[in-house]
């Protein structure tokens, strides 16, 4: 089954980082930055299936230089929070063979760099040795200005201020799922994608969760379930428990909705009898039914109310789950930033450390 994944992340100078730094790790390659002086040398790093220069039509030869070009985007900016680029990371599907897993992302990027005018890095990386072993994934660092001749140019459309972001990810999204979906088809193979949530797709479940490389290898290496899968299944368990209350609730819902009914044809039959014989007798009878009535009436004022109670509580509960979801997907990107971060900082450690420290010379003075 294909699976479909596309985050966006910005590779700001607010959050301490740089393209140089982003596209030299995505590589597994060598750059020195010219801005600050600080050398990125990635050239031990595992699992870079490929990396490759995509260029709109006609773009400017020296726009091919890996070096060359993340240099050029760095010092086009001037701002200390400059956003220098943009990074897509997606899922490949591991029905396809490596070469047409390439080629989509390469069609992908092609699109987006005529589309806008940039330039696009793509960095094909194997899934790693403790997680899935289906996860084959590309990472597309794209420019945030256009390709010229003579270096770096305006800003892109879908950077500049005011910008609605939210549309523009929506329509890269849905670009990649139709592009994904394409060459499924092309070779043959019924899997399809989907960019939209669950909800929109009208599929009443709640959304997978992964486990992560950590708690996956934890797993194969003990045969035990991590405390991630025990704290999902837990989770999964109080859901299943507040919506079979919910459903109680509905149910006793719509029996207070039958009654009410019944008791109104009771009435409506009871007024009928009294206006067709008016004894005091049939009046008498009719007035004890009005009065039951009433008395049952009242009981079932209550009853709503009391159902009225317990659906304003479900949609608290609803809107504290979305919003405790919102939070969780908050802290997870803040997360990944982070822990960006830190690798990163750690590469620049161990290449200082790997640095030759220059020679002391220790020899006294001549004595002739």
């Amino acid at each position: 089954m294909a699976i479909y994944h596309l985050s966006v992340k910005a590779i700001s100078r607010s959050a301490g980082r740089s393209s140089t730094a982003a596209a030299a790790y995505r590589a597994g390659c060598e750059i020195t930055d010219k801005r600050t002086g600080e050398v990125h040398d990635y050239t031990r790093k595992g699992g870079v299936e490929s990396a490759d220069i995509v260029l709109p039509d006609g773009a400017p030869e020296w726009a091919t230089d890996r070096a060359k070009l993340w240099n050029a985007a760095e010092l086009a900016e001037k701002r200390k929070d400059a956003c220098v680029a943009r990074e897509f990371e997606v899922a490949l599907p591991s029905e396809l063979s490596p070469a047409e897993r390439r080629r989509l992302a390469l069609d992908f990027a092609k699109d987006m760099a005529n589309r806008e005018g940039c330039a696009v890095d793509v960095a094909l990386h194997a899934p790693g040795r403790e997680g899935d072993n289906r996860n084959h994934h590309a990472h597309i660092l794209r420019t945030t200005r256009k390709v010229e001749a003579d270096g770096m140019g305006a800003k892109l459309e879908t950077e500049k201020a005011g910008r609605k972001r939210s549309e523009d990810l929506e329509a890269v999204r849905a670009r990649w799922a139709d592009m994904t979906n394409e060459r499924l088809r092309e070779n043959g193979i019924a899997a399809r994608v989907n960019h939209r949530s669950l909800e929109a797709q009208g599929i009443d479940r709640e959304p997978t969760k992964h486990l992560g490389p950590a708690a996956s290898g934890y797993e194969r290496r003990t045969g035990q379930p991590s405390d991630k899968r025990i704290q999902q299944e837990r989770e999964a368990v109080e859901q299943l428990t507040k919506a079979k209350a919910a459903g109680e609730l509905e149910r006793q819902s719509r029996q207070l909705d039958r009654l009410i009914l019944d008791l109104s044809g009771d009435l409506s039959a009871a007024k009928a009898e009294r206006d067709r014989q008016p004894t005091p007798e049939v009046k008498q009878a009719a007035a004890s039914g009005v009065a039951d009535f009433r008395a049952q009436f009242e009981q079932a004022k209550l009853a709503e109310a009391g159902k009225q109670q317990a659906r304003q509580a479900f949609e608290q509960f609803k809107a504290e789950q979305q919003a405790q979801q919102r939070q969780t997907e908050l802290a997870k990107e803040q997360a990944a930033q982070a822990l960006a971060k830190q690798r990163e900082e750690a590469e620049r450690k161990q290449q200082a450390e790997r640095a030759p420290k220059p020679k002391i010379d220790r020899g006294g003075p001549s004595l002739g």
